[in-house]
């Protein structure tokens, strides 16, 4: 197909935020790709910030790191574990970007002599960016508009769907509508009236529903559908359910019953007769649903009450456990909460431990009292990127000796910054986007624990990170056993430490996470895993 011919479909949301449209989203991009298509999957967020990074996890949720070092949002970790291919930074879109943009021209004068207005330069922007991922040729680009229509922020995003409606021509475009359709106990019905508000608030936005996809806890009869179908103008097939299930895991089983993807190529006026693959989906499904072992492990972190936080965390302990016909239940710890004295009934009984990212004071010393439970009891445990950091400030405290040892980052007069800023980091002033991104080349040493859970020498992770392990303590810590046996090749930066006496000590300043797909668990979750089934 050539980049002339790519088609695009929008989702849009209504009634509610937080339906699940970057589930759909995912799951149609999913079944499409199963069929032979060639797709990506792009954000379009109305927040202003120009993109989550300088946003608190429990504004947005976790800020996912792309390949080429994007901090974007949670969604396009979604994207990547569904489609098992990498996003970039041209896959998330902000108003901030946008507004950044458009007044970056206008001060070099490109619109010199004109009023710079919404319509037609901020919907010009936004149509350039949502363009720009149809260089990289692919068949179908699925946009997923953030927020729920009728928001103020949303108004340049779906006023940009209608001009790309009509720009594109017939079969080229289409749009998902995403809503609820909520269910009252006291009468025991749905009720479809919000949803018919809601895409009446679209039309008067000048565009037409093409696709119902309607969020459900109970099965929709079939008057309610035929209701639904003759006050939003779409025909009944196109009317979708998409019910509460026991895993997201499970929708795009649940769509392709209901002949979803056979309803989007019909609308694209796109032919195919391949069916769906999803054989190895639901292999994962049935070893996710009938895991042989169980094992539980905590998660130490400073963001527990907003689970979101840690996504990606969670979902590479699925993917990882599934692959091992094991049930991964995670014990939730916020780190503020251990003390001395409670921290021995706080993690009893656990078989692993997993000290999570983080940024900030706050919880601290919880953790670091975590990393020495662990260390000194054969607990196994992985520490993600903050968490290799405390491990190391542990290590440096209670068996090198150095009692006021911390991160820079804690405390800038300690007397032993086992952790400090990175050189290129001291002059910077900017918050975002300016941490250190993206993937890093990183060279394991033979006869590691590592080496032996990649099977090579040299990988690549991403990384956000500031601060960064000290070298001038480098020789201390390996003379007193804990080892660096991951640097960076050019800088010499330190990106893994491991106890080799410990059945599972191992600290990364990387994040494995973002890597991990339904379709290749990533190894470090299946190994660390692996050591807590020993336990």
């Amino acid at each position: 197909m050539s980049k002339k011919n790519t088609k695009y479909i929008f989702v849009t949301g209504g009634v509610t935020s937080s339906l699940g449209k970057g589930i759909v989203s995912a799951s149609l991009g999913l079944l499409l790709k199963s069929r032979g298509f060639n797709v990506t999957i792009q954000k379009l967020d109305p927040y202003i910030n120009i993109d989550p990074g300088t946003l608190n996890p429990y504004e947005h949720g976790e800020c996912y790191v792309t390949e080429d070092g994007a901090e974007t949002d949670l969604d396009l970790g979604h994207y990547e574990r569904y489609l098992d291919a990498p996003t970039s930074q041209n896959n998330n879109v902000t108003t901030g970007k946008i507004y950044q943009t458009v007044i970056e021209k206008e001060r070099k004068g490109d619109f010199l002599g004109k009023t710079v207005q919404v319509i037609p330069h901020i919907t010009n922007e936004i149509k350039r960016r949502i363009k720009m991922l149809s260089k990289q040729n692919y068949d179908i680009i699925i946009t997923e508009i953030g927020g729920t229509v009728g928001d103020i922020e949303s108004l340049p995003y779906i006023e940009t769907v209608r001009q790309l409606k009509w720009e594109l021509g017939e079969k080229n475009s289409m749009v998902i509508h995403l809503t609820l359709l909520p269910y009252l106990a006291s009468s025991g019905e749905l009720k479809t009236k919000p949803s018919q508000h809601s895409v009446r608030q679209l039309m008067e936005s000048g565009i037409m529903a093409d696709v119902l996809v309607c969020r459900t806890e109970h099965t929709i009869p079939k008057d309610q559908r035929a209701k639904l179908a003759q006050f939003c103008n779409v025909s009944l097939d196109n009317v979708i359910e998409c019910k509460d299930l026991e895993t997201i895991y499970e929708v795009p089983i649940y769509l392709q019953k209901q002949n979803f993807d056979d309803v989007v190529l019909k609308e694209l006026d796109l032919k195919n007769d391949k069916e769906a693959d999803l054989k190895d989906w639901k292999t994962f499904l049935k070893k996710f649903k009938n895991p042989k072992k169980s094992i539980e492990i905590a998660l130490v972190g400073k963001y527990i009450s907003l689970q979101d936080s840690y996504i990606s965390i969670a979902e590479a302990f699925k993917h990882a456990g599934a692959s091992l016909e094991t049930e991964v239940k995670v014990r939730w710890v916020y780190s503020g909460d251990i003390t001395a004295d409670n921290i021995k009934e706080t993690l009893n009984g656990v078989d692993g431990i997993l000290i999570a990212p983080g940024f900030g004071d706050r919880g601290i010393e919880g953790k670091v009292l975590t990393a020495q439970y662990a260390r000194e009891n054969k607990v196994p445990m992985l520490g993600i990127c903050l968490g290799m950091q405390i491990m190391t400030i542990e290590f440096a405290r209670n068996v090198l000796g150095h009692s006021k040892a911390n991160s820079m980052e804690f405390d800038t007069s300690t007397p032993d910054p086992v952790i400090s800023i990175m050189e290129e980091q001291k002059n910077i002033v900017d918050k975002g986007g300016t941490m250190r991104l993206g993937a890093w080349k990183c060279s394991l040493k033979n006869a590691s624990k590592l080496y032996d859970i990649y099977g090579a020498k040299n990988i690549s992770e991403r990384h956000r990170h500031r601060y960064e392990f000290n070298s001038d303590y480098l020789q201390e810590f390996e003379k007193n056993g804990f080892l660096a046996t991951g640097t960076n090749p050019e800088t010499g930066l330190v990106e893994a430490l491991e106890l080799p006496d410990h059945p599972f000590y191992v600290g990364v300043q990387y994040h494995p996470e973002y890597k991990s797909t339904v379709a290749t668990p990533h190894p470090l979750f299946r190994a660390f895993i692996r050591a807590c089934e020993k336990k």
